[in-house]
């Protein structure tokens, strides 16, 4: 079973930006985020995902009918409704004025821009590799970028949030897993918590990992005067409202796909021992 919920975090470790800014109306707001972007990255992410839990759970029993289950679960106008609809509820009364400004700048479009590569970028193998090695070459060399970036990850509390949504994931996948009839005796929701929180120390190690490794690759063209800005508009309450309404939308999303991976997945593994 551990094998099967540290898979389902990097899913949702994956799938966490931290703000960039808004402008007025949900239609400027979705532009300005690019979150229908974000969205297709993160449905690759979540097909990619997939095809390897047929191989963690039920290697070559999943075939057609797995791929096809995998990307009607992660359905892009579903992932986007969710945000959409968290961030008009969480935003309604906040001002959007600052960060529009620096968003509709250069600048902030390319922090933007830039996190959305990145993200594309990283599901290719070879370049996570890399991005992971020069973290280790910058941690080596005590790289003074790794202390701004430890300020953006710090002032949208990336790692606390991040280990949050995945523990939610987590546990939402274990009760589909049951839901689903995959354990000969479903356990209850007291030993599902229990698991889940056994693991929240590597839970917490990875995603720290995986988002200095993103956001140095993601950050590395632009300046420090730019990410001292970013950081700056991320501290104020218009900042902090959007990172909290984007961390509640993705993690209403990704609960749910999450337990629909779990009962889907019971399909394929019931009576197998997981």
């Amino acid at each position: 079973m551990r094998r099967v919920l540290i898979a389902c975090l990097m899913v949702l470790g994956l799938a966490m930006p931290g703000p960039a800014g808004v402008s007025d109306g949900a239609g400027g707001l979705l532009a300005a985020l690019r979150l229908a972007d974000m969205v297709e990255v993160m449905r690759a992410e979540g097909l990619a995902h997939g095809a390897r839990m047929e191989q963690e759970l039920f290697v070559g029993r999943g075939g057609e009918r797995w791929a096809v289950a995998v990307s009607d679960i992660y359905d892009s106008a579903r992932m986007l409704a969710t945000l959409t609809d968290t961030l008009e509820r969480d935003l309604a009364r906040e001002d959007k004025g600052p960060l529009a400004t620096f968003l509709a700048s250069g600048r902030g479009s390319r922090v933007v821009a830039r996190e959305i590569e990145a993200r594309w970028a990283l599901l290719d193998p070879d370049i996570e590799a890399a991005s992971l090695e020069r973290l280790r070459d910058m941690r080596a060399n005590r790289d003074p970028r790794l202390d701004l970036l430890g300020r953006v990850i710090g002032v949208n509390d990336l790692v606390e949030q991040n280990v949050v949504g995945a523990m939610n994931a987590n546990f939402a996948f274990y009760a589909g897993l049951a839901e689903g009839g995959a354990f000969a005796r479903p356990p209850t929701e007291d030993e599902m918590l229990r698991d889940v929180w056994e693991q929240e120390p590597e839970i917490r190690a990875e995603t720290e990992q995986w988002l200095y490794s993103y956001l140095a690759l993601a950050y590395a063209p632009l300046s420090d005067a730019v990410l001292d800005e970013y950081v700056a508009l991320s501290r104020s309450a218009e900042g902090q409202a959007l990172n909290g309404a984007l961390f509640a939308g993705f993690d209403r999303a990704f609960s749910r796909i999450s337990h629909e991976l779990g009962v889907v997945a019971a399909r394929f593994v019931a009576g197998e021992d997981i």
